[in-house]
């Protein structure tokens, strides 16, 4: 049993989490499942980024201490989360002081060994990003100085602050690049960091702000605060007991290091470039691989609670279902290029994918089977035949998708039988073969091969839709939760349920 340890990016506990920011927790969930699926040892992470100067001020706007306004975010956003059937193993928050600690004991023990030193941070500054440019990197328009990630304004800075001296990482970080191909995924992300960061020349970066209070204190300088990238990066290890004396916890000596941290492209930066660096500094093992996902835009435009384009996982699950919600979000995202949602797009996928193929197959299967058998189909003398060859086909496929993140990939492979599966079924005609008694085991195998195929869906379906292949396999006559090396059975004693995936009538449920 090999162990996987996979992360989300921690969630910034400023506001509730809209679609773009959950489809990064199901798709971290999708492949977590997967893991469990074929038999690993899974630890799955995610959790809220709660310091900064951007929540102090949100709190402020709120009259509410900072603690309080990030224990209400934190708890919306994991009430979203169980919401989307996100099933993580652990949750780590910021704010905790088993996390507190242990950053102050990283700060002491990076500043002890010269990594980090102090100076006087003079340059341009992004709140909502927390981020820090450069006066070459910022955008210049007629709307003053903007962030060159989100557009937005930027600040003007000059205080005190320490630094962590990133440039004396830059060989060991290229090295590292070169030597592992697959570290940062997918590869157009990979050549941004070196064209755009690394042969540019790094520069050290803020680690410490004076400015406002809400952070982990330094406390052998009153006045500053852990800036975020010390603080926020090191919760992949404080939530696995990580210490700096050297006395790690067991989930840290099990699971350290990760084989894949999960994120938006936006943060990429800071987890292929801050992120290993520190690690090196902590003379800690790199992750495997960094995936840096692309976004859900509305439309084609970016989706933002400032622009009121934004989509929440809470409406559309409660619209049309967890079912839909997750998998329109796997089914819709490309590898390495944006994806787009609108409620027209959502409804048109599911009703064709999930109501039109899936749902109707099952629906139509499992009536058949228990009105020309009474539900109980055996194999009889089944041949092998061109659907049970794609299902097996499509299996391999599948596996090879998901061992390489590529989601959308994987999902059209797991129905590509089922699609297979419908239009064998009109070229058989089961009710005109069940008008001929001779032709009863020909019909025995089409309901068969129909069943199995159904089998076959659900086990690969199951980490996009636990939900609705949990339901399947149970009229199916099996576990609803399935094993990655199942057998197909000697036969199925099928039970006609409740339609899996009724045809979504937009006009109405938005009504």
């Amino acid at each position: 049993m090999a162990k996987f340890y996979i992360t989300t990016a921690i969630t910034y506990a400023s506001q509730r989490p809209h679609i773009g920011n959950t489809y990064e927790a199901v798709f971290t969930d999708a492949v977590a499942r997967y893991h469990k699926l074929i038999g690993d040892d899974v630890y799955f992470l995610t959790g809220t980024d709660e310091h900064g100067e951007k929540i102090e001020r949100a709190a402020e706007k709120e009259g509410v201490s900072p603690q309080d306004f990030v224990n209400r975010i934190s708890k919306e956003l994991r009430d979203v989360w169980d919401l989307c059937m996100v099933e993580y193993d652990g949750f780590i928050r910021t704010s905790e002081p088993r996390h507190k600690e242990i950053v102050k004991r990283i700060f002491k023990k990076l500043y002890d060994r010269g990594d980090i030193y102090k100076s006087v941070y003079d340059g341009w500054y992004c709140i909502p990003d927390e981020a820090f440019h450069t006066e070459a990197q910022i955008v210049k328009s007629e709307n003053g100085n903007l962030c060159p990630d989100c557009g937005r304004p930027v600040e003007k800075l000059s205080e005190e602050a320490y630094f962590f001296r990133l440039s004396a990482y830059a060989e060991r970080l290229t090295e590292h690049i070169e030597k592992n191909p697959d570290f940062i995924q997918p590869d157009t992300r990979k050549n941004e960091m070196v064209n755009g960061y690394i042969k540019p020349g790094l520069q050290d970066f803020c680690v410490s702000r004076t400015s406002f209070t809400w952070g982990v204190p330094i406390e052998s300088d009153p006045g500053h605060v852990t800036y975020v990238w010390v603080d926020a990066l090191s919760n992949y290890i404080t939530a696995l007991g990580y210490d700096a004396g050297g006395n790690h916890g067991e989930l840290f000596q099990k699971y350290w290091p990760c084989d894949v941290h999960v994120l938006g492209k936006d943060v990429l930066r800071f987890h292929t470039l801050y992120w290993p660096a520190l690690l090196m500094a902590l003379e800690l093992p790199l992750p495997k691989k960094v995936f840096g996902h692309p976004w859900i835009l509305t439309g084609s435009d970016k989706m933002s609670k400032s622009l009121g384009n934004a989509i929440y996982a809470t409406e559309l699950v409660e619209k049309y279902g967890v079912d839909c919600t997750r998998y329109y979000v796997l089914r819709e995202m490309p590898f390495a290029r944006d994806g787009s949602i609108t409620r027209e797009q959502f409804v048109s996928r599911c009703n064709t994918d999930l109501a039109n193929d899936l749902g109707n197959l099952a629906s139509r299967s499992i009536t058949m089977a228990e009105k020309y058998f009474g539900g109980e189909v055996s194999p009889a003398e089944k041949p092998q035949n061109e659907v049970l060859e794609l299902c097996a086909a499509s299996r391999t496929r599948y596996a090879e998708a998901m061992d390489k993140l590529a989601m959308q990939s994987a999902v059209t492979e797991a129905m590509a039988p089922v699609v297979r599966a419908n239009r064998y079924i009109d070229e058989t005609a089961p009710w005109i073969l069940a008008k001929d008694n001779e032709k009863a085991e020909e019909l025995r195998c089409v309901l068969y091969t129909l069943l199995d195929t159904l089998r076959a869906a659900s086990v690969l379906l199951y980490p996009v839709m636990p939900l609705a292949c949990g339901k399947l396999r149970s009229q199916l006559g099996l576990s609803e939760i399935p094993v990655w090396d199942e057998p197909s059975p000697k036969g199925y004693t099928v039970k006609r349920g409740e339609n899996l995936f009724p045809r979504i009538v937009m006009e109405e449920v938005e009504a």
